[in-house]
């Protein structure tokens, strides 16, 4: 009668761990938060704009925010112009040059610096750009 050697059979965890995690950075960077946009903008007023909410805008929308300082940021996230740049062009390769930018600018931030974002914005061959204001605060009777 022959016997069988028992032969230790081991398990490869490695592309199991890295599925993981990749699940993780997926989700990490794909989640909304709720405050995500920087609290220390103060815009603009804005009276006779068109009235944007949640609802009305593609989901393909960016918004980059422009605080006093002139810093750039995406979703609270600090930009450099270059990095910014990079961002522009990997959306254009996935949605065209088709999708809404929106600046969210602070009213005491320096023209140079909002400037600076609708120059970038045009480099990239990125023409139509809105800028987010205030609607006038109703009072109450």
């Amino acid at each position: 009668m022959a016997r069988r050697s028992s032969e230790q059979c081991d398990i490869d965890m490695t592309p199991m761990i890295d599925v993981v995690f990749q699940l993780i950075i997926f989700f990490v960077v794909t989640i909304k938060f709720s405050t995500d946009v920087n609290p220390d903008i103060f815009l603009e007023d804005g009276k006779h704009g068109e009235t944007l909410t949640q609802d009305n805008l593609p989901p393909s929308t960016l918004e980059i925010e422009v605080d006093r300082r002139g810093r750039l940021s995406i979703h609270n996230a600090t930009l450099t112009p270059n990095m910014l740049r990079e961002i522009l062009r990997y959306r254009i390769s996935r949605h065209g040059y088709d999708f809404p930018i929106l600046i969210r600018a602070d009213r005491r931030a320096r023209h140079e610096e909002v400037r600076r974002v609708m120059d970038i914005c045009t480099e990239c061959g990125i023409w139509k750009l809105s800028f987010l204001a205030i609607q006038e605060h109703k009072t109450k009777n």
